[in-house]
């Protein structure tokens, strides 16, 4: 698009699916979504979490008649991710929602050498796989019941570049960039509208839980990410998707790799989207002999870490 559109798509009244719903951005997500009068279901692995999310959905029900539901299923699947659907639509007389948010994954950073086969598959499956095989099934129903709705991807500002630590999940990113750039080409066809947020760190409960196995150096590289809250993230995706972006973003660093990045994505703006390309030509260059130099002076004391480790043994 050539101008930011303006602020059209209102979500009142219509059926949402939030994938990862339970916690972090899928959950700040939909207590944005319920607070705009939407039918919300959410999707994730715990009951218990869910259950919890259930409740704190409750406590911002605009209107009576608001369906709100929460269900435990597994999406590693195809056959996982087209029963939750069917379950989903269900209440909604089994017609397609009008908007599917895919914000179900994890991450779990690590050395690629340390790896196991095992983490590296998990990489995409738990990068990837849980949001394809969620819009492959969205797809798929949007289209037999005729429905013009919206399917909504997660990738990472780590789908548009990366760094040290990042093997098993950067990937799956870039991957699920591929297949939003592919689905908002495809989807035309049925007046199925795809976008896909690139959000920076976020600070949720799935943060914390990667911090346990990511590498020192990769926490000195993103100690210059001032990240943001799973609510501040929740709103930029949400305004994203509002203002018809097709990647979405929610601070500048992203912004500038997202417009240095973009291939044939839409722009934003025609008269900004060149100035952050500009910038970007300058800067991206900069960080990356920053991190590039950080890394080679961590040469010796990651050797002295594999040693350690057992890894020549």
């Amino acid at each position: 698009m050539l101008f930011s559109k303006n602020l059209t798509w209102n979500p009142d009244g219509q059926h949402i699916y939030v994938t990862g719903g339970s916690t972090g951005l899928g959950l700040s997500l939909a207590i944005l979504l319920v607070k705009s009068g939407a039918h919300v279901s959410i999707v994730a692995r715990n009951q218990n979490k869910l259950d919890d999310a259930l409740k704190e959905l409750e406590n911002h029900r605009q209107h009576s008649n608001q369906k709100l539901a929460a269900h435990s299923f597994s999406l590693d699947t195809a056959e996982e991710s087209a029963a939750a659907l069917e379950v989903v639509c269900e209440p909604h007389n089994g017609r397609a929602p009008d908007a599917v948010f895919a914000c179900a994954g994890s991450s779990k950073p690590k050395f690629f050498v340390e790896m196991s086969a095992e983490e590296m598959q998990n990489g995409m499956t738990n990068g990837y796989w849980v949001q394809a095989w969620t819009a492959m099934a969205a797809a798929k129903k949007m289209v037999r019941d005729r429905t013009k709705g919206k399917i909504i991807l997660v990738s990472s500002t780590l789908g548009y570049m990366s760094f040290v630590g990042y093997a098993s999940y950067s990937p799956a990113k870039h991957a699920l960039r591929g297949l939003a750039d592919t689905l908002q080409s495809e989807l035309m066809l049925y007046d199925i509208d795809v976008h896909i947020f690139f959000p920076p760190t976020m600070y949720t409960p799935g943060y914390e839980e990667e911090t346990k196995t990511k590498p020192k150096i990769t926490r000195d590289i993103e100690s210059t990410d001032d990240g943001v809250t799973a609510e501040a993230a929740a709103v930029a995706l949400f305004e994203g998707v509002r203002a018809g972006h097709a990647h979405i973003t929610a601070d500048m660093i992203t912004t500038l790799f997202r417009a240095s990045t973009r291939g044939v994505a839409p722009r934003h703006n025609i008269f900004l989207d060149p100035l952050y390309d500009m910038a970007a030509y300058i800067i991206a260059p900069i960080w990356k002999r920053s991190v590039d130099k950080r890394v080679r002076e961590h040469r010796a004391e990651h050797r002295e870490y594999l040693v350690e480790a057992g890894f020549f043994s």
